[in-house]
């Protein structure tokens, strides 16, 4: 079985594939200081609260947005799994002609992304990974990464509204039930939720635009289905197309 592991900077997605079908798959906090002990421990405890024996994982493929981590997993499946990873970056051969500038800038998840969505959905199509910053991956149809758009992430917006101002306060993320909030909280909640969708709406009518052909929308990251209820042009929402990605890539090292 194949392990696979997301690192970004909130969040580390695991999941675990039996060929091509995700058995199990966990999102962890990413915390920089963790060690290789914790790490190990951490995906032990996952495997026996799943049902599944860590001694059944044969390979181990990694994206990782988080330098630092790259030694901590990469000793931690040495360690744990007695396996030396595979890192994607934009030097493995993905299959995906990169056009962006330099290609060393792409990081590994939003490669991995755009290989799950042209195999599973199509391309044209454009990805919208709704993680701590927000990103546009552009793809065309000739199935070339073109580039995209970063922007902060809703949580990055919404904590320096809380930070930044003296009388604010701290406010979960959710579609009210109307634009006009009638409260502190409820009218914040709005200018985050619908600013923010309006923000993705404007970068992806004039990114459609640009790319011609009628591109499939997809959506992934941990709050792509709250942002996707109210975007006019999200059309999937596929929350494990990362951990996908990578299992599609380690499967072309093996051809």
């Amino acid at each position: 079985m194949l392990l696979v592991i997301d690192a970004g900077n909130t969040n580390t997605s695991l999941g675990v594939f039996n060929g091509t079908e995700l058995v199990a798959h966990w999102r962890l906090t990413t915390a920089r200081s963790r060690t290789v002990d914790e790490y190990g421990v951490h995906a032990r405890n996952l495997f026996e609260l799943a049902g599944l024996d860590f001694k059944t994982i044969d390979a181990i493929a990694i994206a990782t947005v988080v330098p630092p981590l790259n030694y901590t997993l990469k000793t931690m499946a040495e360690t744990y799994f007695h396996l030396t990873p595979l890192f994607v970056d934009h030097t493995t051969d993905t299959g995906l002609e990169i056009l962006y500038e330099p290609a060393s800038d792409v990081g590994a998840d939003r490669i991995v992304d755009a290989v799950a969505a042209i195999q599973k959905y199509g391309a044209p199509c454009i990805v919208v990974d709704f993680g701590t910053a927000t990103t546009f991956n552009a793809i065309n149809a000739h199935g070339q990464y073109l580039g995209g758009a970063i922007t902060p992430g809703i949580m990055i917006s919404s904590d320096a509204l809380f930070d930044r101002t003296a009388k604010l306060p701290r406010v979960d993320i959710r579609r009210p039930q109307k634009v006009i909030g009638s409260s502190t909280i409820a009218a914040m909640q709005s200018g985050l939720y619908h600013g923010f969708v309006g923000l993705v709406d404007g970068v992806l009518r004039k990114m459609t635009d640009e790319i011609g052909g009628a591109p499939r929308v997809i959506a992934t990251g941990g709050l792509a289905s709250l942002m996707a209820t109210g975007s006019e042009f999200i059309e999937l929402v596929d929350d494990t197309l990362t951990l996908e990605g990578l299992r599609l890539v380690y499967e072309r090292t093996l051809d």
